[in-house]
């Protein structure tokens, strides 16, 4: 098992023996919801694991981010994360039969021939024209509708790659196994693929979050907190179809796409 893998299979089982706490009882409304919400047993390690996260962002990630915004112009930002979105929708297709959403997932195949062909390997998404939305699905989000429940266990601070929990690092594992990238053989141009894929995936998302991530630490008391309550919310909405499609439109007055 590779190196990166055993420690997020440290941190699932570190996250299991901490969550093994009851909750409050059922005669203490309040207690329990303040509990679900925070399901944080791992606090103390998990802001030091964000403090972390935050220098590398600080000092790296937003950096590179602004940079990417500045000498790369935004139709052509736009282009690659157009491409990048599209690799994502075979198996999001896959996931979506297994939470027993055909018609989504057949939405989703015709997405990524619409956009795979017309739209030259996804640079250009012609299938929201047609009125074949953008939605995207994980391993976690799949776990989440079989257990019927948003709650995914408790919260968990990956080194580099951020919020998550008991469920979302399973999720993360099974995610790993069935990217098609990752089967696509050996060789040194794979590789550089493969390594290609995930930097530009990165710094595109980063830059995507410039304005609401700064935002939120401008508006946070206590920051750590503000994600971790953020990160809930999202997943839930993600979990229960809540969420707006994520649309990118090619806009030549210079401004992010919305």
């Amino acid at each position: 098992m590779r190196p990166h893998l055993l420690r997020l299979a440290a941190l699932l089982a570190a996250g299991l023996a901490a969550g093994c706490a009851l909750p409050p009882p059922e005669s203490e409304p309040e207690a329990r919801a303040e509990y679900f919400e925070r399901n944080d047993p791992l606090e103390p390690l998990n802001r030091v694991t964000h403090t972390f996260n935050e220098a590398v962002d600080v000092m790296l990630l937003r950096p590179v981010a602004e940079m990417y915004r500045l000498f790369i112009p935004q139709p052509l930002r736009t282009g690659i994360g157009n491409a990048i979105d599209n690799l994502l929708l075979p198996r999001t297709a896959a996931y979506q039969l297994l939470q027993g959403k055909p018609d989504k997932a057949a939405e989703a195949v015709g997405r990524f021939a619409v956009n795979s062909t017309v739209g030259i390997l996804g640079i250009f998404d012609f299938a929201s024209d047609l009125g074949l939305e953008p939605q995207f699905e994980d391993a976690g989000q799949t776990l989440g509708v079989w257990a019927g429940t948003t709650n995914g266990g408790p919260y968990i601070v990956l080194p580099l790659l951020g919020p998550s929990n008991v469920r979302d690092v399973a999720g993360r594992a099974v995610d790993f196994f069935t990217d098609p990238w990752g089967h696509l053989g050996q060789g040194d141009t794979v590789e550089a693929l493969r390594v290609s894929r995930t930097v530009l995936q990165t710094v595109d998302t980063r830059e995507q979050l410039i304005e609401p991530v700064d935002a939120l630490r401008e508006s946070s008391l206590d920051y750590y907190a503000a994600v971790r309550s953020v990160y809930h919310e999202q997943r839930a909405r993600e979990i229960l179809d809540q969420t707006e499609p994520r649309r990118r439109r090619f806009d030549w007055s210079g401004q992010p796409p919305r």
